[in-house]
């Protein structure tokens, strides 16, 4: 039987995530089968795992194969908590994704036709668990704006609101106007978690020959100081105050000053950086979506308006 399932992917660089689950965008890729207990993807003779040791920053992530097959293991979660999808069933998924803003116009299309593949019925094997698929339809729609698509009757009467989407490489910036977007006003910048957490860890080693790891510089950025060194805590809190002000700063250096425009907080970075960014003086009316989904679910909510747009 022929059956349909939309399955939203927002492609991290720090975490995939769907409308339901997140997960790491690491992989391992193995010539046999793994051991007993492990979950894993066998696709086209090889098998897959997931680690939880991140794949290097990548713009464009058509470039290789990796977050296709990480596409395949959310879409095949997906299918797993679907009683009534069955072997001998072929399911057509409809794939919303998405593109930072600053690199949309260049990479949709190129997106869409990637991670739609031939568009043929093909095998998955997850988990020992058979499921034929093929990608019916894919279509890319602009972070930021997917995110806020969750909260648009909160928005549509401001004047203007920005939504910033503190990633794991990168912070997007996107300006709406009465709850429209603004393309004219929108950028990518070289400003996320990752990158900070490195230049901490490294800090920390140079000036008190001492080891961190991501774990602890979110034990940290939460509040979770007992179990650490005074004078670690110390820098650690200082460099994040110092990444929050910057980040602000950019903002405001590109046109937009955050004390006077309404700020949207998107993203797991942002979520991460609350405690910091809530107490930053350079701020005015704010608000976080609360949900690291935000986009994914978004690009469902972009993905029905399109199919109503266009009488499918």
């Amino acid at each position: 039987m022929i059956k349909k399932l939309r399955v939203a992917v927002d492609h991290g660089n720090r975490n995939m995530k769907t409308s339901n689950l997140i997960f790491t965008t690491g992989l391992n890729v193995l010539d046999k089968k793994p051991a007993r207990g492990e979950r894993y993807l066998r696709y086209e003779g090889k098998y897959y795992t997931l680690c939880e040791k991140r794949i290097p920053y990548q713009r464009d992530k058509t470039q290789d194969y990796r977050f296709f097959i990480l596409t395949l293991f959310a879409i095949a979660m997906e299918l797993e908590k679907k009683e009534q999808i069955f072997p001998e069933d072929v399911v057509q998924i409809e794939l919303p994704i998405g593109l930072p803003p600053k690199h949309y116009a260049e990479l949709c299309e190129k997106y869409e036709a990637f991670f739609k593949g031939e568009g043929k019925v093909f095998e998955l094997d997850y988990c020992g668990k058979a499921y034929h698929i093929c990608i019916k339809d894919c279509r890319a729609f602009m972070q930021d704006l997917a995110a806020m698509a969750t909260i648009t009757n909160e928005i549509k009467e401001i004047p203007k609101a920005v939504g910033i989407d503190i990633g794991g490489y990168t912070a997007d910036y996107l300006l709406m106007r009465f709850g429209r977007p603004d393309l004219t006003v929108c950028d990518s910048m070289e400003k996320g978690v990752i990158t900070m957490y490195n230049e901490i860890i490294s800090s920390v080693n140079s000036e008190y020959d001492m080891l961190l790891e991501d774990a602890d510089v979110d034990s940290i950025i939460r509040g979770q100081i007992q179990y650490y060194d005074e004078n670690v805590v110390r820098l650690v809190e200082s460099m994040v105050q110092d990444f929050v002000t910057d980040l602000l700063n950019s903002i405001r250096e590109r046109g937009i000053d955050p004390k006077t425009t309404f700020v949207i907080f998107i993203g797991g970075g942002a979520l991460i950086l609350k405690r910091f960014l809530e107490k930053a003086d350079r701020l005015g009316k704010f608000l976080f979506i609360e949900d690291p989904k935000a986009n994914a679910k978004g690009y469902g909510i972009l993905y029905q308006v399109y199919q109503s747009q266009n009488g499918k």
